[in-house]
């Protein structure tokens, strides 16, 4: 099997993913999972779409992050992870959608408005 490769974003994040077939593995920007993402559920989080295939240990990762805080980063992978997984193996993509992890989630930080305090925050009225 070749290199695959898959984006996934959300928030301010993206992440940019090269698997390929190998021992499980996975570098996140020149450093191991565990030294990059420290808190454990976002570690189960983003190693759950191969849980979820019964792949874990089957391929190895390089990926890219960059962008926002380190809870949009995990599911930007998660996303990546699903797409790539979808790429290797399509008959694999029912049991991905049904866990929700092939959808983009499309929230991102509402933008403040001119004579606001903040994006619907309105400063305080005075009546005299």
């Amino acid at each position: 099997m070749d290199t695959v490769n898959a984006t996934g974003r959300r928030k301010a994040s993206i992440a940019r993913i090269y698997l390929k077939d190998g021992k499980g593995n996975i570098t996140v920007n020149k450093k191991t999972l565990d030294e990059y993402f420290t808190i454990d559920e976002l570690k189960y989080q983003i190693l759950r779409p191969f849980s979820v295939v019964e792949a874990e240990g089957k391929y190895d990762l390089i990926v890219n992050l960059k962008g926002g805080g380190f809870k949009g980063q995990a599911e930007a992978l998660r996303l990546a992870i699903s797409r790539a997984l979808v790429k290797i193996n399509p008959d694999d993509k029912s049991a991905l959608k049904k866990e929700g992890f092939l959808t983009r989630d499309a929230r991102v930080v509402e933008r403040k408005k001119p004579g606001q305090p903040k994006a619907r925050k309105k400063f305080q009225f005075s009546k005299r």
